[in-house]
C-alpha cells in the first residue's frame, strides 16, 4: 500500500520508492538496534520506532520529500533508507542514508545518495544540500567525502546533540 506521493527512482541496482506498510518492520528493526542506529537516532522502544516510520510518511506529505525505501533489485528486499530530511529544528534540508544489516559493503548507500541528490537538484530544484553527521560516525563521514561533501561546522542538533554539518557540492558542480 502506497503511503506517500513519492516518485519511484531507479539506479542500476536499486529502486528508491516511498515507504509502504510492509516496510515498517525493516525500519523498526533498524531503529531498535541501538548500536547500528546510534548515529541516525536509535529508538528506545518499538512504539517510538513506529512513530518515526509514521513521521517519515508525514514528512513526505508536509514537505513533498522524505526518506525513500531502498529496495535491492536483486532480492526485492528493503536494503535501507535514503532521502531528504528537514523536520522542525533542522538547520536546512539534508540528505541522509542508512543501510540495513546484511546489505553493508555493497555501495548501496553511495548509489542511493547519488540518485537522491540528483532528484533533489533536478526535480525539486534545490540549490544546496547538507548531511548532518554525528562526530564519531566515521563511515558516514567517509561516504560524505566520497560524495564530494565538505565539513562546514559543528552545531547543536535539537535531536542528536553535537552534530557536524557537511555541505554537498552545488548542482552546477555535480550535474553535467
Amino acid at each position: 500500500m502506497t503511503l506517500t506521493q513519492a516518485p519511484i527512482l531507479e539506479t542500476e541496482n536499486l529502486i528508491l520508492r516511498g515507504p509502504e506498510k510492509s516496510d515498517a518492520e525493516a525500519v523498526i528493526t533498524f531503529l531498535l538496534d541501538q548500536e547500528r542506529a546510534e548515529g541516525f537516532g536509535a529508538s528506545p522502544n518499538r512504539g517510538d520506532a513506529w512513530r518515526w516510520f509514521s513521521l517519515n510518511v508525514g514528512h513526505w506529505h508536509w514537505h513533498g520529500y522524505g526518506y525513500f525505501v531502498i529496495e535491492d533489485k536483486s532480492t526485492g528486499k528493503p536494503a535501507g533508507i535514503c532521502g531528504i530530511w528537514n523536520p522542525e529544528g533542522w538547520p536546512e534540508p539534508e540528505i541522509g542514508w542508512v543501510v540495513f544489516a546484511g546489505f553493508e559493503g555493497k555501495g548501496i548507500a553511495y548509489e542511493a545518495a547519488l540518485r537522491v541528490r540528483r532528484y533533489a537538484y533536478e526535480d525539486l530544484r534545490f540549490t544546496t544540500l547538507t548531511s548532518n553527521i554525528v562526530p564519531d560516525n566515521t563511515r558516514s563521514k567517509a561516504l560524505a567525502k566520497r560524495l564530494g561533501a565538505q565539513y562546514e561546522r559543528t552545531y547543536d542538533n535539537v535531536n542528536m546533540g553535537v552534530d557536524e554539518l557537511w555541505r554537498h557540492p552545488s548542482p552546477d558542480e555535480v550535474l553535467s
